[in-house]
């Protein structure tokens, strides 16, 4: 991939994959992503992403869910993986994320220039 981060890929990686309900977005909304992580997501017009974060929501949330979900930004990967953003219906992987690994993504996206997705 044109740009890819090593770090990124590493943050990506360190985030334990979990089932969702499937259509379920009650963690989807508004959420800021690096320009690494924009690249990575489909293009949305100005319309579109107005219109979504008019609904509080994100403009890759379609019916039946995340239309970018292989793609999502590190907040989104951390949804349900971590006590400090649980799954409001109780999903998540068998084991939640190592401490030292979500301490290393929140350090990551507060050195990276944040955007609205």
């Amino acid at each position: 991939m044109i740009g890819e981060d090593p770090e990124l890929e590493a943050l990506r990686r360190s985030i334990p994959a979990f089932a969702c309900i499937e259509g379920c977005h009650d963690c989807c909304g508004p959420v800021t992503a690096s320009a690494q992580e924009m690249a990575r997501l489909p293009f949305k017009p100005a319309p579109e992403r107005d219109a979504a974060l008019a609904a509080w929501s994100c403009p890759h949330l379609g019916p039946q869910g995340c239309q970018a979900y292989e793609e999502r930004p590190l907040i989104c990967r951390l949804f349900g993986t971590t006590p400090r953003l649980r799954c409001p219906n109780g999903c998540g992987p068998q084991r939640m994320i190592e401490e030292t690994a979500e301490n290393a993504v929140h350090a990551y996206l507060r050195r990276t220039r944040q955007v609205l997705v």
